[in-house]
């Protein structure tokens, strides 16, 4: 059954197939979203009118869901990344559980297996703040534990990238290699 009854938003297919042009746009405007489609077209080789018209088309296909801001954590006084595992007694999605999205310390919830329930992405000043957010949490029904992981350092951090890898290099130097 392909109908979202949770209220989840989910990983959908477009129903739109992204040829090598668009992949190229794709990429262009995952590195700066601001570059004119003049700048667009000389990039991948196609006219300002074209590339202005698949922009459209990806936008309307869903390929594009928006275009946003990168901000710099620290700017904004949260230079402190954690990622919360979540285990609950019942139903994960619960309304209440959810409702934790109204907490602008929380930049990812992901629905996961395994021997938790959520994965929570959050951003907060310093570990004061953490472990504010994570009275918060504790005092919704239905959580049951959470196990918190910060992160010393981060090597990389980056928007979906429109990119297929068509084989594994390492993978084969691997393979080569006996490792």
């Amino acid at each position: 059954m392909s109908r979202n009854t949770d209220g989840i938003r989910q990983n959908t297919a477009s129903g739109y197939e992204l040829d090598d042009f668009d992949r190229k746009l794709l990429g262009v405007l995952v590195d700066d979203a601001t570059v004119s489609y003049a700048e667009l077209g000389q990039r991948v080789g196609l006219s300002a009118p074209a590339v202005h018209e698949r922009v459209k088309r990806l936008r309307r296909s869903g390929a594009i869901r928006r275009t946003s801001a990168l901000i710099d954590p620290t700017a904004v006084g949260k230079p402190l990344l954690s990622f919360i595992h979540v285990d609950t007694a019942g139903w994960c999605k619960s309304q209440a559980l959810l409702a934790i999205e109204r907490f602008p310390e929380v930049e990812e919830i992901h629905s996961v297996t395994g021997d938790t329930c959520l994965l929570l992405k959050i951003r907060t000043a310093n570990t004061q703040a953490l472990e504010g957010l994570l009275a918060h949490l504790y005092a919704v029904p239905g959580v049951s534990a959470t196990r918190s992981y910060v992160a010393l350092s981060t090597q990389l951090e980056r928007p979906v990238q429109p990119g297929i890898t068509e084989s594994w290099p390492l993978r084969d130097e691997l393979d080569r290699s006996g490792g």
